[in-house]
């Protein structure tokens, strides 16, 4: 076991470990802290705690200090500069005609580097507006070129739900996430219902499958044959995954057909395997194909 610390250098951002080294720190402090891109100024998010050697990567940084009020101060100056370097480089792409979206822009604590991070179709070019870009700041530029999921977690926004965005607010890794969890969770292929703002498949879709995967286990598949309590057997016409409820045509001793509702612990039928096929229907495969255009990848997968 090993005594580290978890701080943060973005809201939702991925946690490091840090040694502590005998410093009294607690969660919600800043700390100044060496990280591989420099001196960084980080929150903590994780107070002092013992985890497993194997769940650490070696070598494990020591906290240079708790931040002082000057390191605030320097902080929110560095928030300033990152705005105006924001402008700049917008001024500057435009002047070299490239073709990419600015995203964010963010200054080492150390100033000892200036990083821009952008979106674009394909490879750039950018080795021109590096030159240009580091005339002006007088320090090391990184340019770095981020995907869309990336871009919406820096930017934010609010999602279908009303509320804000997961990645922005409380997810600090992506999930894989494929459309068997839309198929599974009974929701509409349509693009429009199942992806994010960032225009790939909702990170949501992850957080239920598990339940959604036991709970179907257990109940029939719409068009199977079960017995009925009441000694009738019938078609499954519909189910209700989460009340656990299936709606059955049954026959009659008169020949007459009727829908009726049962508990799935009632009925008599040959349990469902988790890990089925898919079955997907022609206006389904339309939609599936258009968001597999997005991804760039099959989404019958699992990754």
């Amino acid at each position: 076991m090993i005594k580290v610390i978890g701080v943060r250098f973005r809201s939702a951002g991925k946690i490091y470990f840090f040694d502590p080294v005998g410093l009294d720190i607690e969660a919600g402090q800043h700390v100044i802290v060496e990280t591989a891109r420099g001196v960084e100024y980080g929150h903590v998010v994780i107070g002092p705690r013992e985890v497993e050697d194997e769940k650490v990567i070696q070598p494990l940084k020591p906290v240079i200090r708790i931040a002082t009020p000057e390191d605030d101060q320097i902080e929110m100056n560095n928030k300033e500069k990152e705005k105006e370097a924001f402008k700049i480089c917008l001024e500057k792409i435009t002047k070299h005609g490239l073709s990419m979206k600015l995203i964010d822009s963010e200054y080492t604590f150390d100033n000892n580097k200036v990083l821009f991070y952008f979106t674009a179709d394909g490879r750039i070019d950018f080795r021109e507006l590096v030159k240009d870009l580091a005339s002006v700041f007088k320090t090391r530029i990184e340019l770095r070129q981020i995907g869309v999921r990336d871009e919406t977690k820096i930017v934010g926004g609010i999602g279908i739900c009303g509320r804000p965005l997961c990645c922005h607010s409380y997810l600090s890794e992506f999930a894989p996430v494929s459309i068997k969890m839309a198929k599974e969770q009974n929701l509409s292929l349509n693009p429009s219902k199942i992806s994010g703002v960032c225009g790939r498949l909702m990170c949501c879709l992850k957080n239920e499958e598990e339940t959604y995967e036991e709970l179907n286990s257990k109940l029939p598949v719409v068009g199977d044959n079960v017995g009925t309590p009441d000694g009738l057997r019938g078609d499954v016409q519909s189910v209700s995954v989460l009340r656990q409820l299936v709606k059955v045509i049954v026959t009659l001793e008169n020949d007459e057909k009727e829908i009726r509702e049962y508990k799935v612990s009632e009925l008599k039928f040959k349990p469902r395997r988790k890990k089925e096929k898919l079955n997907i229907n022609d206006e389904e495969l339309k939609a599936l194909e258009a968001l597999e255009k997005k991804e760039g990848k099959s989404l019958l997968d699992d990754n």
